[in-house]
């Protein structure tokens, strides 16, 4: 039998930075065989851990080892579930439905080279899933969401490009299942999330409107949960290299506070 979590494979994979070490692992969730990235400082340490979760759906948003090694230099032991079905994953890619359980137990990952704080960080589509690994947990430290998705309705009427996608993946319009695309959302379930949450999103982000970062703000706020914006008046999805720099130290400074 199997357990949700469970390390079956590792391998060394090429690391865009000395100091540190990176491992493709190959892990169980909820019986399938699931690939994500594992980043290490190499220098010994009792570090705290940081699960990522990459936006997009199979090869567009792929998780990326110079990201990965960037957030790792910070001080993080991070893991980053490429998500069933990718990159010779086992299963397929839901676009946060049953996918969500390869971030949750993503977590069980982390807890094998990390200390017991286990951060989750959210990127575009991985906002979604990083709320859903909150509100399933209980054991998070903080979660930050980065332009991330909280509502999948209003990304299948935003996202002209991405309605055939979801129209496939998620199994047709949000008129003709609307209770599969409220499953995705997390907005109906936030009184669950114990741990602060940073909302990070840029004004003009055309990828992900700023009303998902602003109703997940709404939603936290009705039910009393810690929850600290900072909204970028300039910036769409992508942030400027420096300005990514930037941010990425103060957002992991905010979640070693926590």
């Amino acid at each position: 039998m199997k357990i949700d979590g469970e390390i079956l494979e590792k391998r060394a994979y090429p690391s865009p930075n000395p100091a540190i070490r990176l491992t493709e692992i190959t892990y169980i969730s909820q019986g399938l065989r699931v690939k994500g990235l594992l980043a290490e400082p190499k220098v010994k340490g009792t570090y705290d851990g940081f699960l990522y979760l990459r936006g997009g759906i199979q090869n567009v948003g792929m998780v990326r080892a110079p990201r990965i090694a960037q957030f790792a230099a910070q001080g993080f032991i991070v893991f980053a579930p490429y998500y069933r079905g990718n990159r010779g994953g086992e299963g397929r890619d839901e676009f946060a439905g049953d996918d969500r359980f390869d971030a949750v137990h993503g977590v069980e990952v982390l807890k094998q080279y990390c200390n017991d704080r286990v951060h989750v960080f959210g990127f575009s589509r991985g906002g979604m899933m990083a709320l859903w690994t909150a509100i399933i947990r209980n054991d998070i430290t903080s979660i930050v969401t980065w332009a991330g998705v909280s509502d999948a309705t209003a990304t299948y009427w935003e996202r002209m490009d991405m309605r055939r996608m979801m129209k496939r993946v998620i199994g047709g319009t949000p008129n003709r299942v609307p209770e599969a695309y409220d499953a995705r959302t997390p907005l109906f379930e936030v009184e669950e999330i114990k741990a602060p949450v940073l909302i990070i999103h840029g004004l003009r982000d055309e990828n992900v409107e700023i009303e998902h970062a602003r109703q997940l703000e709404f939603y936290l706020e009705e039910e009393k949960r810690s929850v600290e914006t900072w909204y970028y008046e300039n910036l769409t999805h992508f942030f400027p290299p420096e300005v990514n720099r930037q941010v990425v130290r103060k957002l992991c400074n905010w979640m070693k506070a926590q």
